[in-house]
């Protein structure tokens, strides 16, 4: 009998730390059209004259802090390393494939291994715990333009979002654990920012978003597909498993770019309000990231780091990603053969 086809997709990451490397990974993550969502016109000029004419050296300079002369990208290293485990935990029933949105390996190539093995059917596996048309619909509306063009089209299911799943919080609770978190003044919940133009746009109805008072602190059926709304029933599930209350953590999202509004609160604004209240040991989890990466590794532990101890800070304490852990490997386990509902 065939196979079952696994595919799981992450971002991506360049191929070298080189600066040609970087430019050429930031121009086709830049110029998807989900990601900066403006006018095409605008969108080129903007990715192509400036972001990663400037960007592109400063980024590559930052991928050469983290980068490992022999495993190279953290993120492509645990990527990989999860392929692995899973397909191991699930046998010869099904055949996983790794692919990245952006770069290599690539979904059209991951997509051919599937095919050529003749799979029976195709669970693709974005992993992003949070639904964002920037990340996850990005990657389901790639494979379905592929997909279109085959001649035969096996059965084939999209993960939209895990967020709450149980064995995923309880990874990231036993990762916090490690660290003793009631050694620390605060916790932060530091999410990967969107802006708020595309919050609004998953609000089917126009009347919740932005429009109604404290809209995302509770996941509910107008909000359900909100990635914001998503971030912050993951903290809150974590928090509980850690026993924290709710006035020893905090929501906040990181990496913005350009000048628009993105979702609030900063986590930089959120470091400073704590550095003036005295806070000087701050214990960091990244839930939207299942392995570590640029924006874990260096924007979390040095940049926040050296801005908090700035602000009259001690310490910043990076919560380790899922990596390897053993029961993100259940997670994905679980999503893998679990239906689609």
């Amino acid at each position: 009998m065939s196979k079952q086809g696994i595919l799981l997709v992450n971002l991506g990451t360049p191929d070298s730390p080189s600066n040609a490397n970087v430019r050429k990974y930031l121009d086709e993550f830049l110029m998807d059209e989900r990601v900066i969502d403006i006018n095409p016109v605008s969108r080129a000029l903007l990715v192509k004259g400036i972001i990663v004419p400037f960007r592109g050296p400063k980024s590559a300079k930052l991928y050469r802090e983290i980068w490992s002369d022999t495993t190279g990208s953290p993120l492509m290293h645990y990527s990989l390393l999860q392929r692995e485990l899973l397909q191991q935990r699930l046998g010869n029933e099904y055949q996983v494939e790794l692919a990245m949105r952006y770069q290599s390996p690539s979904i059209e190539s991951a997509l051919n291994k599937l095919k050529d093995a003749q799979v029976r059917s195709i669970k693709v596996i974005p992993m992003f715990p949070h639904y964002a048309s920037a990340s996850t619909g990005s990657v389901l509306e790639k494979v379905m333009e592929l997909v279109r063009k085959w001649q035969t089209i096996p059965n084939i299911s999209f993960i939209n979002s895990f967020h709450d799943n149980e064995l995923m919080i309880e990874a990231f609770a036993e990762n916090g654990r490690k660290h003793k978190p009631e050694t620390y003044d605060h916790v932060l919940f530091s999410f990967h920012g969107l802006p708020q133009r595309q919050l609004v746009k998953s609000d089917h109805s126009q009347k919740h978003c932005l429009k109604v008072e404290n809209c995302c602190s509770t996941l509910t059926e107008n909000n359900k597909f909100c990635y914001s709304a998503q971030c912050h029933d993951t903290a809150r599930l974590i928090a509980k498993k850690l026993g924290l209350t709710e006035d020893k953590y905090s929501v906040c999202f990181q990496s913005r770019l350009g000048k628009d509004p993105w979702v609030q609160p900063y986590t930089s604004v959120v470091i400073e309000q704590l550095a003036e209240k005295g806070v000087k040991r701050l214990l960091v989890f990244c839930p939207a990231f299942v392995a570590d990466c640029l924006e874990t590794v260096y924007e979390v532990t040095v940049e926040y780091g050296d801005e908090f101890k700035k602000l009259g800070g001690e310490h910043v304490q990076l919560v380790e990603s899922l990596n390897d852990h053993p029961l993100w490997i259940d997670a994905l386990e679980e999503l893998s053969k679990g239906e689609v509902i």
